[in-house]
């Protein structure tokens, strides 16, 4: 289906487009990134929060579908907390962790454990005074460090000095993985959010799975899905990006629909029920 419809709007064509979760829901996942997707993108993280709309539609459809799920790049507990639904499953820290409706504690790769004293180490030693005056912003997510540029006085010194720390990351054996006006460095360990949602469906009497996000790591979760059908473990994918002024040309060339921004994913939550 891919390239078939560059940009959906009409609640009509809409539903066509997601029949093959519809027909069937008890047999379909409705994977959902959050920033960006469910909630609008913020100066601050911390600031951001799903309209009280979208997450009624999101509870409905919990109810409906097999399996529910929302993947992020932030730590599975607090994904939840964010969204406020406890009966469906958190994909957190770009697919490093898995928290299962209903659970309290979140499965995490012990690999990824064993490298979070490391990561905090190296966050400490590179992140300075010079950091703060910037307004780059540091985030400790366990086993990822993320440093933030988004609304810094003057984003290009600020993303240059970020740079530097990606680098010297890259030097002492590190991954780093940009964002949207993020950097995050993480173990050398595999993780992504495709990994995630693999780890989620497993076992999962699903046949066919949506996935809707807007960033550079939601693809990742395309082709996580689509390998699942190429290897007989779903009749269908359908994988979706959310417009925006920053949307990667990548992730929207790669998805099967588009949809316009957080409103257009609110529409498609309509759309599913």
């Amino acid at each position: 289906m891919r390239g078939i419809l560059d940009r959906v709007t009409p609640a009509a064509m809409l539903v066509e487009a997601l029949e093959p979760v519809r027909s069937d829901p008890r047999r379909s996942a409705i994977l959902m990134d959050i920033d960006g997707t469910l909630a609008p993108i913020v100066r601050h993280a911390a600031d951001a929060h799903v309209p009280q709309a979208t997450r009624t539609l999101l509870i409905e459809i919990a109810r409906r579908y097999g399996v529910v799920g929302c993947v992020s790049g932030r730590p599975a507990t607090g994904a939840r907390q964010m969204v406020a639904i406890g009966t469906i499953a958190y994909v957190g820290n770009h697919g490093g962790e898995l928290l299962r409706p209903g659970s309290t504690r979140a499965e995490v790769d012990p690999q990824l454990v064993d490298w979070t004293a490391r990561v905090r180490e190296f966050s400490a030693q590179v992140y300075g005074p010079e950091h703060q005056r910037l307004r780059v912003r540091s985030e400790d997510k366990g086993s990822i460090a993320a440093f933030h540029w988004r609304g810094a006085p003057d984003e290009q010194r600020a993303e240059a000095a970020v740079r530097e720390i990606a680098a010297r990351a890259e030097r002492e054996g590190l991954v780093v993985h940009w964002g949207r006006k993020v950097l995050e460095v993480r173990p050398p360990v595999l993780l992504n959010k495709g990994v995630g949602i693999t780890a989620l469906l497993a076992g999962a009497e699903v046949a066919s799975a949506l996935y809707v996000g807007d960033d550079t790591t939601d693809l990742d979760a395309f082709h996580g899905l689509r390998e699942l059908v190429s290897s007989g473990g779903l009749e269908h994918a359908l994988c979706v990006a959310v417009s925006s002024d920053e949307v990667p040309e990548e992730l929207a060339r790669e998805a099967d629909l588009t949809v316009d921004g957080t409103t257009g994913v609110r529409e498609l939550l309509e759309a599913l029920l």
